[in-house]
């Protein structure tokens, strides 16, 4: 059973950091191509960040990018993003994506990450 469980979201004040985990399972992770997305309230989700199998190539978003880091642990079945510099336009719902060949996709149900004061 295919399961992508993220993990680490939460409260953060504008100018903080969280690092969020996206734990995989039921499939080749080492051979997948991962990316975050996340989604807004009342917007369209969209590409955050994306690593391929062996981390050689990595792309963000502008809107992101000197901020937010993508990493994984192919050991461990894990990607991180890790989140710095946040704003309150950062604010949203998370989600984890596994691509495995041309066709096959994974989600996970995704993390909240609100930035407030």
């Amino acid at each position: 059973q295919v399961q992508l469980v993220e993990s680490g979201g939460g409260l953060v004040q504008p100018g903080g950091s969280l690092r969020l985990s996206c734990a995989a399972s039921g499939f080749t992770f080492s051979m997948s191509y991962m990316t975050w997305y996340r989604q807004a309230p009342g917007k369209e989700r969209e590409r955050v960040a994306g690593i391929s199998s062996a981390s050689s190539y990595k792309t963000y978003a502008d809107s992101v990018k000197g901020r937010f880091t993508i990493s994984r642990d192919n050991a461990k079945n894990t990607v991180y993003l890790q989140m710095n510099s946040l704003k309150p336009e950062d604010t949203a719902v998370y989600y984890c994506n596994a691509a495995v060949g041309s066709t096959v996709n994974y989600w996970g149900k995704g993390t909240l990450v609100t930035v407030s004061s």
